[in-house]
């Protein structure tokens, strides 16, 4: 599902865009999630527009390290059959950043621990969702958004209120919605895969007043994709995927239906934190054009995780969750024959499921080439990244993925599947004059993953073709830029559709 053509307009005016989500770093960031909703806003503030994110005040949100002040105080937040549910609304702004703003809310934000978790988190994102619109109409004067951005099921409601209770308002209906799917498989506080008809939602009924049980039986997901004026992926080839049963998750239907007004746009990745030129991790600092020194790192490496010191060795690595998802199994499947008949090195770096974690922990007794350590680490992704020779991605799905971009930012080769932003961010390496990013099997299968895993193996011991892998990868532009750029536009065509 292709971004529209550059022709469509020459010259955007400067908007101005709320970003609402469940999570927004650096004051709360639990995934992939956070991390996004802090860098596109920032690139998006970059580019001239005034950008602002609404987020709930939780508690462990520190107002020491995130001085704010409150600038709304007593918002009440109408809740049809019951009483209305009473907010305030804090602000923080640093330099040039965007200003952030927070719904405070004892019962749903502060007494809880956690962001995740509860029975009661339909009501926890209602709440922020009609919140959000309750705070723009009760400070019109200060700021109004020409776009609000609602992200993933949590901020389903956000265009589903819009389109329908203020439909008729005469602030929120002048503005249009944004919908991002980050990923379609989560859509609410339920099973959607075993969904009785007695309790399934079609996305047209009413919404459930924030305290009504009923309430956890919405798909968040499905009123979203309904509502919104735009609908987004986080990359084009996930927009394809989500049109068809496989991938779909029982919205494809709808999501064929609204086809003309969904979008996919492959995230981007800091190239200010993942540079292998300036990263303060990387012991030996290089670039594309000095990949000599690289070898140095990869020694440093081997030391760090007890390996044999051989600059030689295939280094082979896995960073992330140890999750059928990830593809984990096709690994686990065919590693150890790998291991027996091939000399290679192999790191895993990351935590998941325990039968996975198990494994590995048991692979790394058993052979000497073999290293792990089975947790998250912030560091220690840029001291692999920085030395190993490759990086194997083989997702049963992935909606965009930032590994491979990361590790393709610092000369590491991504052996991936082809699916979501895999396949829109590594090109096959098919021969010397097609030199690609990486190496790229389709089918979901073991022997599809060893065919290309030995592809990768024996390409490596051809240094000249190898480099010529990696610089192409390191020339990969995958800046939070170019996507903003392409935001841009998909913001253009919701206030296209909305006044339409």
């Amino acid at each position: 599902m292709k971004i529209f053509s550059s022709n469509i307009h020459k010259k955007i005016r400067p908007l101005k865009i709320l970003f609402v989500g469940s999570e927004i770093a650096p004051f709360i960031k639990i995934g992939g999630l956070g991390e996004v909703l802090q860098a596109l806003p920032k690139a998006l503030s970059e580019l001239g527009h005034d950008i602002r994110t609404m987020t709930p005040k939780y508690a462990s949100i520190d107002e020491k390290e995130f001085p704010m002040t409150v600038i709304l105080d007593g918002l009440l937040v109408p809740n049809s059959d019951s009483e209305d549910l009473i907010c305030n609304v804090k602000k923080y702004k640093n330099g040039e950043s965007p200003v952030n703003y927070f719904l405070e809310n004892q019962e749903y934000y502060e007494k809880r621990g956690s962001v995740y978790g509860y029975d009661d988190d339909p009501a926890r994102w209602a709440l922020l969702a009609k919140g959000t619109l309750e705070f723009i109409r009760h400070k019109m004067n200060e700021w109004k958004p020409d776009i609000i951005v609602a992200n993933d099921w949590q901020g389903g409601l956000i265009p589903n209120y819009m389109k329908c209770e203020y439909s008729k308002d005469p602030i929120i209906s002048k503005i249009a919605s944004t919908f991002i799917i980050h990923n379609i498989y989560y859509q609410g506080m339920f099973d959607h895969k075993h969904t009785s008809e007695l309790d399934y939602d079609d996305g047209q009924s009413q919404v459930p007043s924030i305290t009504d049980p009923r309430l956890l039986k919405i798909n968040f997901m499905r009123r979203g994709i309904r509502y919104a004026d735009v609908i987004n992926t986080v990359s084009p080839n996930y927009a394809r995927e989500i049109t068809t049963p496989q991938y779909g998750e029982g919205l494809d239907q709808l999501l064929q239906e609204r086809r003309s007004r969904l979008f996919g746009i492959l995230n981007g990745i800091n190239y200010e934190n993942y540079n292998p030129e300036t990263n303060p991790y990387v012991e030996f600092k290089y670039n594309e054009d000095n990949l000599d020194e690289r070898i140095k790192n990869k020694k440093i490496l081997q030391q760090k995780f007890n390996l044999p010191e051989k600059k030689d060795a295939f280094l082979v690595s896995i960073i992330g969750r140890l999750a059928e998802q990830k593809g984990i199994n096709l690994v686990a499947d065919t590693i150890e024959p790998l291991l027996e008949n091939f000399d290679f090195q192999f790191i895993i770096l990351g935590a998941g499921e325990s039968h996975f974690a198990d494994f590995f922990g048991e692979l790394d007794k058993k052979y000497k080439n073999v290293a792990t350590h089975l947790s998250f680490d912030n560091i220690l992704p840029h001291s692999i990244y920085a030395g190993a020779d490759a990086i194997l991605i083989p997702s049963r799905f992935e909606p965009c993925g930032l590994t491979q971009m990361e590790s393709m930012r610092y000369g590491v080769v991504p052996i991936v599947r082809k699916t979501g932003g895999l396949a829109d961010s590594v090109k096959d390496h098919t021969s010397r004059e097609d030199p690609g990013t990486g190496f790229v099997f389709e089918h979901y299968d073991k022997y599809a993953f060893l065919g290309t895993f030995m592809r990768a193996y024996e390409i490596f011991k051809y240094p000249k073709i190898w480099q010529e892998i990696q610089k192409r990868a390191m020339k990969e532009n995958f800046s939070w830029e170019k996507s903003a750029k392409e935001y841009e536009k998909l913001f253009m065509r919701a206030l296209n559709q909305l006044n339409s």
